[in-house]
Order: C-alpha cells, then structure tokens, then sequence
C-alpha cells in the first residue's frame, strides 16, 4: 500500500480532480496556491466497502441473562489482500471504533483486540487483520431486565481498509436475544469462533527476569523464556505510537533459556518513552496451526537509557501491563487510570439541528474575532462606497461575499475530511499548523496594509484595465466581495468560537455530506450580518455619506492589518526558530520595497518598476531558506510554554499523575487560536484559579497543538471534538469533565470545588 499522503495514488487522483474543477469555475482559481501547498484535495466520497468488508454484529450464546455479562463480537470479513487496522494502526492507517447504543442499565467494555499481522508496505509496515476477524466485546446485562423479553445491541462501527488505496467505511449493525434465567444460557452458533478469537487476544504476561534498556537508536529487551520451548521468531507490537520502526527487522538471539529482542526507535527519542509497552508474540501467536507452543502476552516493561559498553539495566518483574485498550483511545494506558469518557449514542434528527443551530450561532460570533475585524472593516467601507448603487447590486455585493466564505468553510472541510480519510491525524484549523502558510498570510496582510496607506494600488496598468485579471483584482467589483469573503473564512478558520466545538465535532463523525452541510451552515453564520446589511437598504443610509473621512478611515485600517501581522508573527514564532523569523522579517523588507518603488512607478516614475520587480524577485529568493526551515520536523523547535506550574500533556503523564490519585486539567490549545490565548490569561493565570489549582492538588497539563501532533488529534477525536480549544478536569478516579470553550472563573472555580 504506497501510503504516503503526498504521492497516494487516491490522493492524487483527488487533487487533479479538484484542480480541474476549481480551473473550470473562474472565481475559485484564487485558491489554487493554497491546494498546491496542502498537497491533496477533496472528491465526492467513494463507498465501495461492502465489497471489500463485510461486518456483522454476532453473539457467542444463543441468548443472555439479567445481570450476567454477553461476550458479542464484531466480525469482519475482509476481500483478499484487504485489511484493516490494530489499536496502534503502525505508520498509517487508523484502527477501527465502535460506538454503542445500549438501553439504560446496559455497559459495554473495551474490545479485546486479537493478536495483529505486521503487513508490510514497501519502506513502511501496519498493523492490522486480513481475512476473517473478530474483535471481541463484553457488555453487562441490567440487573433489571426481565426474563422473556428480548436485548437489544446496537452499535455503529467505522473502519479504514486498505490495499492499493484506503477507503473509509461504516456500519450500523444491531442483534436481539432472548433474556433468560442464567441456567438457559447455552452457546450459540458462533461459539467455537469466538473461543478461537478469545485464544488470541493477549492477557497480561509478567516476563521473568525482565530487563530493558535503550541505546542510541534502539532498544534491547531481555527476558526468561516463559515455558518449555524455543520460539523461532518474537515480535513485539507496541501499545504507543510513535516509539518503534514498525518496517524494522527485530532481531532475536536466543541463549539458553534467555531472549534477547532488538528493536529499532523512532528518532528522536521521547523523553517520556519510559517502558516498553506493547504484545510480544511468539512464532505468529496461538491458535496458528502448526504451532503448537506458540504465545503471545501484553507487556509492561520499565526501560533506561544508557551509554558506554556495560549499561546498566532495570527489572521488570513487578510490572502488570495493561488490558488493551478500546480503539477510542488516544493510546492504551493502565486501567486504574483510564479516563471515564462517556460513550457518544448514535446521531439522530435532533443531535443533527442541535449541530447546525451551533455551527450557525459560531458561525455569528466568529465575526466578533479580532483576526477578523480587519478585514470585515474593509466590507463595511465598500459598505459605505457602494450606498449609493441599486439595492439589486447591493444584494449581489451580499451574496458574492457570503459565496466566498461558504465555499472557502466547504473546500476547507473538505480537505480536512479528505486528509483525515486518508489517514491523516489532523484537525480544524490545520492549515494554520504549516509555518508556510502562516508566513503567506503575513505577506499578504502586510501588503494589504501597505494598500491601505496607499504605498500602492492594486492595478496592473492603463493597457491591461479591461482585462479579465484587472476585473477580477478590481475592488469595486463584485469578484473583490467573493475574494474578500475567501479571505475572512481563511483567517477566521483557525478560531473555535462558543457553540462552535460541539458542532465540529459532531461534523467529523458524521458521513461527507451530513458534515459538509454543518460547515456551510457556519458559513452562512459567519456572512449572515453582511447578507443583512446588503438586504436592508434603510440600514444602509444611515451609515454616514462618502467624502475625505474615508481615506483617513481607510489609512487607520491598515494599522489593524499591521497588528494582525504583528499576532501572526507570534505564532510563527512558536514554530521556526529564530534564524527562520529572521529571513521572514527579510522578505518583508522586499515587500516593503516592492510596493514603495511600485507606488513611485504608478505615480509616473517608470524607471521604478524594475526596482520594484528586483525586490519582488528578492523577496521570493528570500523565502526559499524560510520554507526549508519551516519544514524541520516540531520536535526540533521550542514548544511554547504555559508557564511554570504547567507540565506537558503526554498520554504517560496523565496516567502518571491519575495513577498517583491526583485530579488532571488539561488544556488543549494552540498559538494560532485567539480564544485559547484570551482563556489562558483572563482565566487560567487568575489568581484565584491557579490558588484553587494547587488547593485541590490539581495537576496542570498543556496539550500544544500549534504544530501538528498526532497524539493531541487522537485526543481530541476521542472527546468527539476536532479543534481547540478544549478543556477537560479529571477528577481522581478518572472520570473526564469536559468544560465550555469559553471558561469563565467563576465556572471553573465551580468545577474545581466539585472535586
């Protein structure tokens, strides 16, 4: 499976697709730089699955009794050579969820996830189930059902399957039984499938004699063979991502009774990779035929790194490894200190105006967003430029304004959908995680303000001004209304705004149309005042008439512009370190002489113009070292701080600090996202907050998701949201609260009192 989201052969064929589209329909050709540089695109969605799986919900007895546990399972059957993925999915892919819909009363466990194939693809290997599989799921009976009626199951389930290219799939499946008195409980006819299956889900294995270490870029794992016979071949699949090569031999020497299992390390190396935690099976596991002494165990085992030739090495013997973990989770961590997340419930009429209300209503506020101000005070001076033309034209100004915006929050989505699809673990508002395009958009608000002053005009000359590019550049035009609500919806994209989250989230679990049509209703939300305005010639006159004021008007916007710069320059610098500013702060110099020479040469000074052509050239030369440095890996540059009481959010730490019994808060935001930045100093850095903190002994975590990181996006996913910000208060036996986007103090002084 060639999986590598720039050149997978789904993905191109994706943005050609669109590429051609967007050429075909003029006004949108605007937004070709920005698919360029993303690198993939959004096609209708393609559901294939029942081909290439086939899911059925099946119970292992014939019937279930009150109080008592009914072991169900989801069965999949693959196409040949088609698969789908393992909790930890390896380098791509994404494992499969399940979502239950249970009567009250009713409690389903984790699945019990069996033993996985490591699949190879080329440079690149996944973890996941070819042919017939069967995940497993224990679900508790209410003690109050009655015998003679019938339990109902219920769950939707949503996968990934792959071969030459991946496709998302789902299905919503159900299965009554009788209930009956425990002594009628009989094996149905799927029982021997399920004891097979059983046989191979892993339980918790303490290896004697344990001991692990890490050196340089690889990691030695030491044990006692359990039993009496010699494997032939151990593999070890980790229950964390991002630790180990999954396309890497692990080598195995075998002396006497001891093993020895190397495994190569993604670098750098986490400092919070403390333990090898993941299954080791031995000769394909049990239940393989022809292998009679075949096994396989879950493992924790404690690791330190060293250095020189005798290093020194921990025992593991009293480590207890973990019971795997439901898909649903961002990573499998110990069960005394897995968060209790409530289990979503199938969508419904309701849940689905309740999820448009709230992306209109976010849609409302995201105007009230200072990186949004700027360039809605650029339509309301158009506003006042065109009082005096027919209300039709006005209405078309309208219209082509909120066009802009709805289409741009629908390519967006689309992307986002498409990418996550694919595999990818992003979110809303990924496109302000690419230093790239952050740097582009100060360019641009940079040379807008610079407009504004009046430095130069946007003009391409007396020969060409009938040309259909001057049209379209033209700011009286109703192309400059559709171009201004593209670039309102750009800078507005990264912002969650109060009802907005909830929205978003139950957008990404939804089907491609259903979550499409959410974000054209927060569009409609976000162009909705201006839409009114252009509606309302009576609103219109009494804005106050054109004259001298409004060059002065428009001379003061461009020091907003200048401040948008100045956040955006902030943001960027949470990314690229300090020599990348600097050559952003270079290309600026050659956009500020690019448009002081072009102003002097549309004044009638032509010899100008090729100074103003040298410093563009300048400024695009300039930019090559930024984007090399921009595209260094994350874990290479600083991550912002919180402050000092604040920890880094790591799945390790959480399950450290709630291990230990204390309550987690955990901040999930982002340099880009304005209402995280007001929440954190207005709320969070409260004298009072941080006084209640350390009261309640409340452990402080910081979730940074200014630049792409798949742990955070897993996390969010799970709390069925797909932005920051986002908040969640574990108390100390680990049930998650998951507060508003929008924190007030007294709120969270109410939360944290309830502990």
């Amino acid at each position: 499976m060639r999986f590598v989201l720039g050149s997978h052969p789904l993905v191109c064929r994706l943005r050609k697709a669109l590429l051609r589209g967007l050429r075909a329909t003029r006004p949108c050709a605007l937004l070709l730089p920005l698919l360029t540089g993303l690198g993939a695109a959004w096609a209708a969605p393609v559901d294939p699955t029942a081909e290439y799986v086939r899911a059925e919900l099946i119970a292992q007895d014939d019937a279930v009794a009150p109080g008592a546990s009914a072991i169900l399972g989801l069965r999949l059957r693959h196409a040949p050579h088609w698969h789908t993925y393992w909790v930890v999915p390896g380098d791509a892919g994404l494992p499969t969820q399940v979502r239950w819909t249970l009567a009250p009363g009713y409690s389903a466990g984790p699945v019990e996830w069996p033993v996985p194939q490591r699949l190879a693809v080329g440079n690149l290997a996944n973890y996941g189930y070819e042919g017939d599989t069967l995940l497993p799921v224990r679900v508790h009976v209410a003690d109050s059902e009655r015998v003679g009626a019938h339990a109902r199951f219920a769950l939707h389930a949503d996968w990934l399957v792959c071969n030459d290219l991946c496709i998302p799939g789902s299905a919503d499946l159900s299965l009554r039984l009788p209930v009956v008195a425990a002594a009628d409980v009989h094996p149905g006819v799927a029982a021997a499938e399920f004891a097979a299956a059983r046989q191979r889900v892993p339980a918790a294995l303490v290896l004697s004699q344990a001991r692990a270490r890490i050196q340089g870029n690889r990691a030695e794992l030491e044990f006692a063979l359990p039993g009496n016979l010699v494997p032939h071949k151990l593999e070890f699949f980790p229950l964390e991502a991002g630790r180990i090569v999954a396309a890497a031999d692990q080598p195995l020497a075998i002396r006497g009774r001891h093993a020895q299992l190397t495994l190569a390390l993604s670098t750098p190396v986490d400092a919070a990779f403390t333990a090898l935690r993941g299954v080791l099976v031995a000769d394909g596991g049990p239940g393989i035929a022809g292998s009679a002494g075949a096994w396989a165990g879950q493992i924790e085992v404690p690791i330190s790194r060293v250095s020189g030739a005798t290093p020194a090495l921990i025992a593991a013997d009293a480590s207890r490894p973990a019971p795997l973990a439901d898909a649903s989770a961002a990573a499998p961590v110990a069960a005394a200190a897995a968060p209790a997340v409530p289990a979503p419930t199938a969508p419904g009429a309701s849940a689905t105006l309740l999820a448009l209300a709230g992306a209109f209503l976010g849609g409302l506020i995201l105007n009230l967003m200072p990186c949004v101000f700027p360039v809605l005070s650029l339509k309301l001076i158009g506003l006042v430029q065109h009082r005096g033309e027919e209300p039709a034209r006005m209405r078309a100004h309208g219209m082509a304004y909120a066009v802009g915006v709805v289409a741009s929050f629908l390519l967006l989505a689309g992307l986002l959908l498409a990418l996550r699809a694919a595999g990818a673990q992003i979110g809303w508002g990924f496109q302000l995680q690419s230093p790239l395009f952050i740097a582009a958009l100060i360019a641009l608000f940079f040379l807008i303000g610079l407009n504004l002053l009046g430095t130069f005009e946007f003009t391409l000359g007396a020969g060409l001004a009938n040309s259909r590019a001057a049209q379209a550049l033209d700011g009286h035009g109703l192309r400059a209304s559709f171009a201004t609500g593209i670039l309102a919806a750009v800078v507005a994209s990264p912002c969650t705004a109060p009802f907005m989250g909830a929205a978003l989230g139950y957008a990404a679990t939804q089907s491609g149309p259903l979550a499409l049509l959410v974000f054209a209703v927060l569009g409609a939300g976000m162009a909705a005042p201006y839409v009114m305005l252009t509606l309302a010639p009576s609103l219109l006159r009494r804005l106050p008439r054109p004259g001298a004021w409004m060059e002065r008007l428009k001379q003061i916007m461009a020091f907003p512009m200048f401040l948008t710069c100045v956040w955006l320059f902030w943001v960027l610098g949470q990314q690229i370190d300090i020599d990348a500013t600097a050559w952003m702060l270079l290309v600026l110099v050659g956009l500020g002489l690019f448009a002081w020479s072009l102003g002097l040469a549309q004044r009638g000074a032509p010899r100008f113009a090729w100074l103003a052509a040298a410093a563009a050239l300048a400024a695009v030369l300039t930019a090559v070292p930024l984007a090399r440095s921009a595209a260094q890996p994350a874990e290479h540059l600083p991550q912002a701080q919180a402050g000092a009481d604040w920890g880094a959010w790591s799945q390790e730490a959480q399950r450290l600090a709630l291990v230990q019994g204390r309550p987690v808060f955990v901040d999930f935001t982002a340099a880009w996202c304005i209402t995280c930045q007001a929440n954190k100093r207005l709320v969070l850095h409260d004298a009072h907050v941080e006084q209640a903190f350390l009261a309640h002994g409340v452990v402080r975590l910081q979730a940074d998701w200014t630049r792409r990181d798949e742990a955070i996006t897993r996390e969010l996913a799970r709390f069925s949201r797909s932005g920051v910000p986002m908040y969640v208060l574990y108390d100390a036996r680990g049930g998650a609260h998951l507060l508003p986007e929008i924190l007030s103090t007294q709120g969270l002084l109410e939360e944290l009192a309830a502990l």
